[in-house]
C-alpha cells in the first residue's frame, strides 16, 4: 500500500483529498503547515507527496527545494494559481507533476497513479529499442553518448566527469532518448513513455523538459546532443 502525504493548509480541501485517497487503497497523511510537512517528509518515508505552493510558515516551492537535499520523493503540486511561471518554477525545482485547484478527483488520482508508476520505473530496466553496442551501448544500465554517461542503477547523470542535477522526468527522458539512439521518437511517443499511458496534462510538457534538458547539457558543455526533426520529433544520434 502506498503511502502519500497530503500538504494542504485548506482544511475541507485536504479532509475532502483524504477521504477520496483511503477509498482508493493509499494510506494517507496530512499537514496544513510548510515546515511540519517538510519535518514529516524527513521523518517518513512517503511514496508520494501532494504539495500546496501556498502554505504558512513555508510556500510549497522553499519545501519541496528544501527536501530534494535529503530525499527523491515524487512531488505533485497543488496549486489555485494558473500562471506558467507557477507551473514551470514547480516543475523546475523538481515536481513531477502539477494540478490546479479547482480540479476532478478522477484527474488528481490518475495524476497520482501516472507519478507512482513513473518514479517506481524512472530507473527501471531498459525499454524497447535499447542499443547492445556503440555510443550508447547499455553495460549494466550504463548508457553512454560521447562523455555524458547515464547510470540507470545509480539514477546518476554525469558529463566528463562532471554531476548533473536531473528531476525525475528529465532523467527518464533522457534515458529513454539514450536507449533509442538514432530513433526520432514523436512527442506522443515520448508523452506515453516518460508519463505514461493515462497522462492527463498538456502534450506541450515535453518540449519543456527538451528545454530543460538542453539547458543543463547542449548550452552548458557546448555540445550538440539532442536534435529537432521539424515536424516529427526528437533524436539523440550515436554521432554528435
Amino acid at each position: 500500500m502506498s503511502h502519500l502525504l497530503v500538504v494542504e493548509d485548506e482544511e475541507k480541501l485536504a479532509r475532502f483529498i483524504e477521504l477520496e485517497l483511503k477509498h482508493d487503497g493509499y494510506e494517507v497523511s496530512k499537514s496544513g503547515n510548510g515546515r511540519e510537512a517538510l519535518e514529516m517528509a524527513l521523518e517518513n518515508d512517503y511514496d508520494l507527496i501532494l504539495l500546496d505552493i501556498m502554505l504558512p510558515e513555508l510556500n510549497g516551492l522553499e519545501v519541496m527545494r528544501r527536501l530534494s537535499r535529503e530525499k527523491s520523493v515524487p512531488v505533485i503540486l497543488l496549486t489555485a494559481r494558473d500562471a506558467v511561471m507557477d507551473k514551470v518554477s514547480g516543475l523546475d525545482a523538481g515536481a513531477v507533476d502539477y494540478i490546479t485547484k479547482p480540479f476532478a478527483i478522477e484527474e488528481l488520482l490518475a495524476r497520482i497513479r501516472v507519478a507512482l508508476k513513473l518514479h517506481g520505473t524512472a530507473a527501471g530496466a531498459a525499454g524497447v529499442g535499447a542499443q547492445s553496442d556503440g555510443a550508447g551501448a547499455k553495460d549494466e544500465g550504463i548508457l553512454k553518448w560521447e562523455k555524458l554517461v547515464l547510470s540507470i542503477p545509480r539514477h546518476e547523470v554525469k558529463y566528463d566527469g562532471h554531476l548533473i542535477e536531473l528531476t525525475n522526468r528529465e532523467f527518464l527522458m533522457l534515458q529513454t532518448l539514450l536507449q533509442n539512439m538514432d530513433i526520432v521518437l514523436s512527442r506522443d511517443t515520448l508523452l506515453e513513455k516518460v508519463c505514461g499511458y493515462d497522462y492527463v496534462g498538456e502534450t506541450n510538457v515535453i518540449d519543456v523538459y527538451i528545454r530543460y534538458l538542453r539547458s543543463k547539457i547542449d548550452d552548458e558543455y557546448g555540445v550538440k546532443m539532442i536534435q529537432t526533426v521539424r515536424g516529427v520529433g526528437y533524436v539523440i544520434k550515436s554521432e554528435g
